[in-house]
């Protein structure tokens, strides 16, 4: 092909895999922020009864009362405003754009040109949790930094009630301020839980693995085609297989991000996501690893269902196959 016919041909096609990071960059900044209270809501619930904090002495006589989510979601709109059921959704946002856009990419790549279909265009089962696992690793490790930085920003209005000073002015002062702490290396603190969480929600999925499943399942064995419908059916029969196997690793992820640090940028509650592990199974009890739970799912499900309708109607539109 020459150059003025490469010239000629349409963005996506020109440019295929930027063309599909851009997309699912944009249907994941829609479902992010639709959803985003609920996911405030889920980081409030983790970090409540948090026995390490109480053995170290940082409680206070006002922590938070135990209370369920929509008891913690009224309780946040009451004390600190409505507007602040969105307070950390910049990184957020930020956060799956970096995300969404190289797992997505990375999961497409790996299952049409590494591991391969089979010859009747199935995805293997096996085959999806390895591509589904791998781009959700890769994917969260480089987004790790603005995990970090969103976890933060959600505790700030929880601090302020207990009569703590808040740490930070916005998302670049966040970013400046850990940086200067820690240092590179500071950023990517709670980095190892944060990706462990991200390969087990993408192998059972809300992403990948158990939507791509599900729906060529739909599309291979009954009368469904490639619709909106199929999707929604797709999307939902995901969302709860991921909060059950993501939801101990984000609640483990939550804390060592949120837990104090030296001036090294070491945790002072945490040595490692496994030494938080088992302090807080010892000190609350098996099911304080499901903390959160309920927001965690009741967010997976909307957000799975908005991203996907909203990823494949712009791929549709642009040009681009359906995934």
């Amino acid at each position: 092909m020459s150059p003025a016919e490469e010239k000629s041909l349409p963005l996506a096609e020109r440019w295929p895999r930027a063309s599909k990071l851009a997309l699912s960059a944009c249907a994941a900044a829609v479902a992010e922020l639709v959803t985003f209270p609920l996911d405030l809501t889920k980081t409030r619930l983790q970090v409540q009864g948090e026995a390490a904090v109480h053995r170290n002495g940082a409680a206070t006589s006002q922590a938070a009362p135990y209370r369920g989510m929509l008891r913690t979601a009224a309780g946040i709109v009451q004390e600190e405003g409505l507007q602040k059921l969105w307070q950390g959704a910049t990184p957020a946002v930020y956060r799956h754009i970096v995300y969404s856009g190289i797992r997505m990419v990375a999961y497409e790549h790996l299952r049409d040109s590494v591991l391969g279909r089979a010859e009747d265009e199935s995805f293997p089962f096996w085959k999806a949790v390895v591509g589904g696992m791998s781009a959700g690793a890769i994917g969260q490790f480089f987004a790790s930094p603005t995990d970090l930085v969103k976890v933060q920003m959600q505790m700030e209005g929880k601090r302020k009630l207990e009569g703590k000073p808040l740490r930070f002015r916005g998302v670049h002062h966040a970013f400046m301020k850990i940086l200067s702490k820690g240092g590179i290396r500071g950023l990517w603190a709670g980095w190892l839980p944060n990706v462990q969480r991200a390969a087990l929600v993408n192998m059972g999925g809300t992403y990948l693995t158990t939507y791509d499943t599900v729906k060529h399942f739909l599309l291979l064995n009954t009368s469904l085609s490639d619709n909106s419908v199929t999707h929604s059916v797709a999307s939902c029969c995901s969302g709860l297989v991921a909060a059950v196997l993501g939801t101990p690793a984000d609640v483990v992820k939550t804390r060592i991000m949120n837990q104090p640090r030296d001036k090294q940028g070491r945790g002072l509650l945490y040595k490692s996501s496994m030494d938080c592990l088992i302090q807080t199974v010892k000190g609350e009890g098996f099911m304080s690893l499901y903390k959160g739970f309920i927001p965690t799912w009741m967010r997976m499900a909307p957000w799975s269902l908005v991203f996907w309708l909203t990823y494949e109607q712009i791929r549709r539109i642009s040009g681009i196959s359906s995934f």
